[in-house]
């Protein structure tokens, strides 16, 4: 399991952008990463949470599957789960020398083969200016955290042309108003969670009213 942050230019990087980043990192590293099996084999690579278009993050993480005690940078078999041997600072110190600008390795840990990562919940800071930060913006946080039911419109499909109703409010857990912007967390399940531009949207925020790019500070692992 790999920890890392992501910031400037590439937070503009979609989901699937960040991860063959992260692949070709991975490959000029020489990490012996296990690939599946099939006609059209694949690098067992994963990010479990998905990092929104142009947010940056203090927290991500990625998941990958190596090869154990072949010839390489893969791991010897007595490296023990949650171990920095040898072999662990090795990898850490390779990868990230290929990282981008924009791209900081935090860690480089080992888990369980059968471990499933699953994210529970994810704060975030909405960087506001000044003059914004003012007594209507604290009304409509406090309507929002006394709503029973918090409905949204989500386009989804080809071109969004599907649209459904949804009520968010279950995924709002809190939201802090500072002398800097707004700290927001959502809850994370299976059946989804909040989007941020619908946290946007529901303060009745858009870009111009921000200070700087939006982050998401920490995620909440299981």
């Amino acid at each position: 399991m790999v920890k890392f942050r992501v910031w400037g230019v590439l937070r503009y990087l979609s989901h699937a952008e960040m991860l063959g980043t992260l692949q070709r990192a991975c490959v000029r590293a020489g990490i012996n990463v296990r690939y599946s099996q099939g006609f059209n084999p694949r690098p067992k690579l994963s990010l479990p949470l998905p990092r929104p278009v142009g947010v940056e993050s203090d927290d991500e993480v990625l998941s990958l599957r190596v090869n154990r005690g072949t010839v390489g940078w893969g791991l010897p078999h007595h490296c023990q789960v949650g171990g920095a041997g040898p072999a662990l600072r090795r990898i850490e110190s390779r990868l990230s020398a290929q990282l981008p600008k924009g791209c900081e390795l935090i860690s480089v840990s080992v888990a369980e083969s059968s471990a499933s990562i699953q994210p529970l919940s994810a704060t975030y800071f909405l960087p506001i200016r000044l003059e914004h930060l003012n007594d209507a913006l604290r009304a409509t946080i406090d309507r929002l955290l006394a709503s029973e039911s918090l409905t949204v419109r989500r386009k989804s499909g080809a071109g969004g042309r599907k649209v459904k109703n949804i009520d968010v409010r279950g995924f709002l857990t809190s939201i802090q108003m500072t002398d800097e912007g707004i700290i927001v967390e959502c809850k994370i399940s299976p059946a989804g969670s909040i989007r941020v531009d619908e946290v946007l949207s529901l303060l009745q925020l858009d870009q111009g009213m921000l200070a700087g790019p939006i982050r998401r500070t920490s995620v909440q692992w299981q």
